[in-house]
């Protein structure tokens, strides 16, 4: 899937159809993210990426945005999640996560059917995810030093 919108192309992509510059381009910015500016030491490898399709967001060629697709049972039973949902420092403010998890859920729709989505949210994003539609489903937990809760996208 390629798509435009407000001057940012969204490509969809499995593993294997990731360049080696989309994929490092991938992992420079979610480092630059979850371990430089929210200091979190964590690894981000996690054998997960290899099963999923990647939304990646590009602004005049470079990387502003990403979350990768994860297929129901790899990580939830019988759901598939959306995850490693970051934006650039530098695109801030332009409503880019909000469109980033639109695509996202559009496509998790599109490649899975209407199944429940289910993520791992950082608490302090909690009421922007319930703005998209997701509801608490669990209690908070730590994850890598950083307050998590379950929440899922019914489908109406």
């Amino acid at each position: 899937m390629e798509a435009n919108n407000a001057g940012i192309q969204w490509l969809v992509l499995s593993f294997e159809e990731l360049t080696n510059h989309q994929l490092y381009a991938l992992l420079q910015l979610r480092s630059e993210v979850f371990v430089v500016e929210q200091q979190c030491i964590f690894l981000d490898m996690d054998d997960v990426d290899q099963h999923c399709h990647h939304v990646l967001g590009y602004d005049d060629q470079k990387l502003v945005a990403c979350t990768r697709l994860v297929p129901p049972d790899v990580v939830y039973p019988g759901m598939p999640s959306i995850g490693r949902v970051v934006t650039s420092p530098s695109a801030r403010g332009k409503k880019l996560g909000r469109r980033l998890m639109e695509v996202s859920i559009d496509q998790v729709h599109s490649m899975y059917g209407n199944m429940i989505i289910k993520i791992g949210a950082q608490l302090y994003l909690e009421e922007f995810y319930a703005s998209l539609g997701f509801v608490r489903c669990g209690d908070v937990y730590d994850e890598d030093g950083i307050d998590h809760i379950p929440m899922t996208l019914s489908v109406v």
